[in-house]
């Protein structure tokens, strides 16, 4: 099969979706009979781009501001998705959201329905051109693949669709997500001026989604002498309506238990992972939810919502608070500090519901999502 996949979102600094395209891409590789070209928004390349885009980052914000930016675009990347028709392509996957129009079979990936719950969440015009486009989508599309149950029960409800149009195909874990010596991981630690397991880490982009102002509030909540000892860094790069946290940002960061990375290379996050107390994973609503999976991969423990899909990642390993309860969340911080016991038994069953994901067995599902769409 010639799969052509849009790699395009690998034009920015890559968080959830497109670290899901570059795993899934490498993992495809092993599939005998799965042979996958790359669509990159301008023209056509069967090797992933080594880094995002030079200031794409700076960009992105901008393009906001301009009406019909989006449209634009969309338009300028037809055009040259069109050229598809001189490549002998057998099927077109898209792995973000709605899929440009293509005269074969089409599957497409439904990462979560964040747009319904919360489209507060969403810029102005994307959330425009989600309306617009994303059920035209979904019916364009032989085949949906959801990364989590959760998901693929929300849309198959929402859209009206029968269940065999849904493949979950449940995400995988990097290589570099792994238990670390302290001497592995020492020079990161000492550029933060922390200690090994005496820190707490958030990771997610600065946006409402990711209710990252819960955990400011519970580490507020914990002792001074606690708070000293484990402070909170927040590892993520800026994203919409990022001024709902200025505040609280700014009282944290002044008191100097709360410190903010911004994005880092890959490397530098899965070394801090594998170092923290624990990994404190507040969202409201996630499709799946990776750095709860990368967490437990590290062997260390994990401190999340109920909401959508994080219960079907963490299983029995996961401490769950509700999304507004503040004092649960410190309650749960205090209990990983203070009971030694019950830190190694998380860890421990994180560890052993990590071995349960690959990228392998998602590439494995996803290539059985190509076949059925085309009939096989």
């Amino acid at each position: 099969m010639r799969i052509v996949l849009n790699a395009r979102i690998l034009q920015a600094p890559r968080t959830g979706i497109g670290h899901y395209v570059a795993e899934l891409v490498n993992a495809l590789r092993s599939e005998p009979d799965v042979d996958v070209t790359l669509f990159h928004g301008w023209g056509w390349n069967p090797a992933l781009p080594d880094a995002a885009m030079p200031g794409y980052s700076r960009m992105t914000p901008l393009l906001r501001q301009i009406p019909g930016a989006y449209q634009a675009r969309r338009w300028l990347e037809q055009k040259r998705f069109d050229q598809v028709r001189t490549q002998k392509i057998d099927l077109y996957h898209e792995p973000s959201l709605w899929p440009l129009a293509f005269d074969g079979p089409t599957v497409i990936t439904l990462h979560d329905l964040t747009h319904l719950h919360f489209p507060d969440t969403q810029p102005p015009a994307r959330l425009r051109e989600i309306e617009r486009r994303l059920a035209a989508g979904v019916q364009q599309a032989r085949v949906i693949l959801t990364d989590s149950q959760a998901i693929a029960d929300e849309a198959q409800a929402y859209f009206s669709l029968p269940a065999q149009r849904f493949v979950v195909a449940p995400l995988g874990v990097a290589a570099r997500f792994r238990p670390r010596q302290t001497e592995e991981i020492d020079s990161v630690l000492k550029a933060h001026a922390v200690q090994a397991r005496e820190y707490f880490l958030c990771v997610g982009t600065l946006e409402p989604r990711k209710n990252l102002s819960l955990a400011l509030r519970a580490h507020a909540l914990l002792p001074d002498a606690v708070r000293q000892r484990f402070p909170l860094l927040i590892a993520g790069m800026a994203g919409w309506q990022r001024e709902q946290f200025n505040e609280p940002l700014r009282q944290a960061l002044a008191s100097g238990h709360v410190c903010l990375l911004g994005y880092l290379p890959d490397e530098q996050l899965a070394q801090l992972l594998a170092g923290a107390r624990a990994l404190i994973f507040p969202s409201l609503y996630e499709g799946f939810g990776l750095p709860v999976l990368e967490a437990m991969a590290s062997g260390t423990p994990v401190v999340t919502t109920r909401s959508s899909a994080m219960p079907e990642v963490a299983g029995a390993a996961g401490n769950y608070i509700e999304a507004d309860d503040a004092e649960g969340l410190r309650d749960a911080l205090s209990r990983l500090i203070d009971d030694q016991l019950h830190w190694q038994a998380c860890r421990e069953a994180g560890l052993l519901r990590a071995g349960f994901f690959s990228w392998q067995r998602c590439a494995q599902v996803t290539a059985g999502a190509y076949r059925q769409a085309m009939g096989g």
